[in-house]
């Protein structure tokens, strides 16, 4: 498998085991959402909490050449570390939301 679909295939399979998780409070379910033709991931909530409607992003990674870029990560613990036990490069991956001088995985 080349290093695209291999990223690919990893991207995918980190999202999916955060959408195992259960939201601690609240009717929340977690959507993966898969754009292969365009190389977009996200794992999004929606649901309700204490009578409010809850919606968006948690994760937001596209892939661009060989490289992961994460886009936003509203997990806890950051997902980068996850990317990186399944086997992508920390050279590959950019942090995207961070500013260039607290970036420390170049592009």
């Amino acid at each position: 498998m080349d290093k695209l679909n291999s990223y690919r295939q990893i991207v995918k399979e980190v999202i999916t085991q955060y959408s195992k998780l259960q939201p601690s409070h609240g009717e929340i379910r977690l959507d993966t959402i898969f754009d292969e033709s365009q190389d977009r991931y996200s794992l999004m909530q929606i649901g309700w909490d204490k009578g409010k409607r809850i919606r968006g992003n948690l994760i937001y990674l596209t892939l661009s050449g060989e490289k992961v870029v994460i886009e936003y990560d509203g997990m806890e613990s950051g997902i980068n570390q996850n990317l990186i036990d399944r086997g992508i490069a920390e050279e590959d991956i950019i942090l995207a939301f961070a500013s260039q001088e607290d970036n420390r995985i170049s592009a």
